[in-house]
């Protein structure tokens, strides 16, 4: 591993929805110096109580070292899931009951 790689930010990407991600993302940016790049996605409209589908709420692609859901809809945490299991990015879901090989559910 070069000098380049070790100095390299980690990216972090969060999800949030209505804000519920704000304290940690502020608490990453004051406590992580300069050890992470943090890109956030917040969905910040109105959900029904049923999605079956949550492409219309989430990128096609995603980039990122880890993915933190903050999201409050069980849907679109369940797809978002899905998708970092099969890209084998780390998604760490806070507070939640997803069912997902691969996710990281701590209780809050």
């Amino acid at each position: 591993m070069n000098k380049k790689q070790i100095n390299k930010p980690h990216e972090i990407l969060v999800f949030q929805q209505n804000g519920s991600g704000e304290s940690k993302i502020q608490g990453i940016l004051k406590y992580g110096e300069n050890l992470f790049r943090l890109n956030k996605i917040s969905i910040d409209e109105n959900l029904p109580p049923v999605i079956d589908n949550a492409n219309k709420y989430l990128p096609d692609d995603i980039r990122a070292d880890i993915v933190l859901d903050y999201l409050k809809h069980p849907d679109i945490s369940y797809d978002l899931a899905i998708m970092c299991r099969d890209k084998k990015i780390p998604v760490v879901i806070s507070g939640k009951k997803v069912r997902v090989k691969g996710a990281i559910t701590p209780p809050t």
